[in-house]
């Protein structure tokens, strides 16, 4: 489990291609190699993957995690590349401050930014989610994008607004996104399990 309070940022070094539609991913981070487990969870842009390798090459700290093909249809780790940028989250510990909201690292899709108000020292996100995921996001709910945990400001339709504070521009990748740009979204899980209970009540 994560908060989508992300913790370090990070870039793709390295992709190479394996048997059975895997995808072995070396990743930068500021982490340091000895404090990770083989084995262990990180969120990569909002994508919990497991560590399978780990080290340094120079100065560079990196971890490695191999990304399924399910996982590269369904989010945006198709589509990265050596130099893309990556927000991390290592997985919660007993005892963690919950800064954000529950996250499980389990992307329902991909949504796209319609567009980017640039605010004095702020950015207001317009974000276009997938129809399906429409009915989970709520105004003064919460949604992942890219890991990040944000709150829902506006909803119409199949677009919501968000608004990123100069300390979120300035430590996650949402600084950098521009019109057009692809974002993993994961929707409140506790809006999902809402859902699915009204689907499950008997009707009169």
């Amino acid at each position: 489990m994560f908060t989508g309070i992300v913790k370090g940022m990070g870039q793709v070094l390295q992709v190479i291609e394996q048997a059975d539609g895997l995808r072995r991913l070396t990743i930068e981070s500021p982490y340091e190699p000895d404090s990770i487990d083989i084995g262990a969870s990180i969120a990569c842009s909002g994508i919990c993957l497991t560590v399978v390798g780990k080290g340094r090459t120079g100065r560079r700290r990196y971890f490695a995690v191999d990304a399924a093909t399910e996982t590269l249809r369904l989010t945006t780790a198709g589509s990265w590349r050596a130099g893309t940028p990556l927000n991390l989250e290592r997985a919660l510990h007993m005892g963690d401050e919950l800064g954000g909201h529950m996250v499980s690292g389990h992307v329902d899709g991909v949504a796209q930014l319609e567009h980017r108000e640039n605010l004095p020292d702020m950015a207001r996100l317009h974000v276009r989610v997938p129809g399906e995921l429409a009915r989970y996001i709520a105004p003064k709910g919460s949604v992942a994008l890219d890991g990040v945990s944000l709150t829902v400001n506006q909803v119409t339709g199949e677009t919501f607004s968000v608004l990123i504070i100069p300390h979120t521009l300035a430590v996650t990748t949402l600084g950098g996104l521009l019109a057009g740009a692809k974002l993993n979204i994961e929707v409140d899980m506790m809006a999902r399990y809402a859902a699915r209970l009204l689907e499950t009540v008997p009707r009169p």
